[in-house]
């Protein structure tokens, strides 16, 4: 399989690609292992843990390492296109993740977690940081660039929140409780500026990310695809 022209590392490969995968797919594991054995009233109520945007995202994440680390085992055209789909929705979904749990936790830890869950400062990071440095630098140094316009991506971000959004109200109402502290503190029209305001974030890390991924491998100007030599490349 020919990588494309504009990929900083070989990809699918049994190389470098294949270590960062088993890396990361370990990770993702690991977080899903400790939650599996994580006793609190979340485990047994409507939702279990994926009531939370962190662990929704950390599954999307996980099957897109899981789609790449088969793909370079097999060298699988179809496995790292699924991967490089599922990431260009993930990732600013992670990066935007990792500054809301953390600027949140810096002013009031409670506002994302209830002080009576205790969460290992391993785990912790395995949730809230890895993700976000996996898929960036999967992103940066063993994909193609993202074919993807800011426009669309913003559409995406905004259907996924609100799809949350959504979601969450239907836990609440069974459960009795919003599974963040933080939302039961917010008038609806808080929350709606909360999910616009979170879109428009993770649509301008998709665009930065998009142009640090252009920063370092270049970009490509009047493709004609059916014409190899028609490509150019600049940085």
């Amino acid at each position: 399989m020919k990588d494309h022209p504009f990929q900083f590392f070989s990809a699918p490969s049994r190389g470098l690609s294949l270590i960062l995968h088993i890396l990361g797919t370990a990770s993702f594991a690991y977080s899903f292992h400790f939650l599996y054995s994580w006793e609190t009233p979340v485990a047994y109520s409507y939702g279990w843990y994926f009531q939370f945007l962190t662990i929704l995202s950390l599954g999307a994440s996980a099957v897109a390492f899981a789609a790449g680390l088969l793909a370079d085992i097999t060298s699988s055209r179809t496995l790292f296109s699924l991967k490089n789909a599922i990431s260009t929705v993930a990732t600013p979904l992670e990066c935007l993740i990792t500054i809301l749990y953390w600027g949140l936790a810096a002013i009031d830890p409670t506002l994302v977690t209830p002080p009576e869950y205790i969460i290992p400062l391993d785990v912790d990071v395995s949730f809230h940081l890895a993700p976000a440095v996996f898929l960036v630098l999967d992103h940066l140094f063993f994909s193609p660039p993202w074919g993807t316009s800011g426009v669309v991506m913003a559409l995406y971000s905004t259907f996924v929140g609100f799809s949350y959004w959504y979601w969450v109200e239907i836990c609440q109402s069974t459960n009795g409780f919003y599974i963040y502290p933080l939302f039961g503190l917010l008038s609806t029209e808080q929350r709606v500026g909360l999910f616009v305001g979170s879109a428009l974030v993770s649509t301008i890390l998709f665009l930065l990310i998009r142009s640090l991924h252009t920063k370092i491998n270049g970009h490509v100007i009047n493709i004609d695809w059916s014409a190899k030599n028609s490509m150019k490349k600049t940085s």
